[in-house]
């Protein structure tokens, strides 16, 4: 299996309105380095996975509306408790519309799986992947 992986990153606001969640109830900001690698099981006449460039552009689109946003007022998060692990799999799913549209060049269609993790701080991080 080769990969490319590219970084980006974002800064949000959310509460995490549970007990569980402790301090981090109330509203409190996050920065997040998020990582996107794609996959696919060959390269192509290029010797390329995927084009670093495309998939650097995706990433940042996919992140832009996300950025600077208190994710308890975006839609997509409505109903949802936006832990680490649920922003990694909406990212996911933006980046997987991405592949499926073609917007990773020619070779979109040879991704197989795509895993997105963000990463709170030097300490922790989580992740979603899947096969697409």
């Amino acid at each position: 299996m080769f990969a490319i992986e590219v970084r980006d990153h974002i800064m949000i606001a959310h509460s995490l309105p549970r007990p569980v969640f402790g301090p981090a109830q109330g509203m409190h900001g996050a920065t997040f380095v998020v990582d996107a690698a794609f996959f696919t099981r060959d390269v192509d006449e290029d010797g390329l996975a995927v084009d670093i460039g495309a998939a650097t552009t995706v990433l940042a689109d996919v992140l832009k509306p996300l950025n600077y946003s208190n994710l308890d007022e975006v839609a997509a998060f409505k109903g949802k408790i936006s832990t680490t692990e649920v922003i990694a799999k909406h990212i996911f799913d933006r980046l997987a519309q991405a592949v499926a549209d073609g917007k990773l060049g020619a070779g979109s269609h040879r991704i197989c799986k795509i895993r997105v993790t963000l990463h709170e701080s030097h300490a922790a991080r989580g992740w979603y992947e899947a096969d697409l």
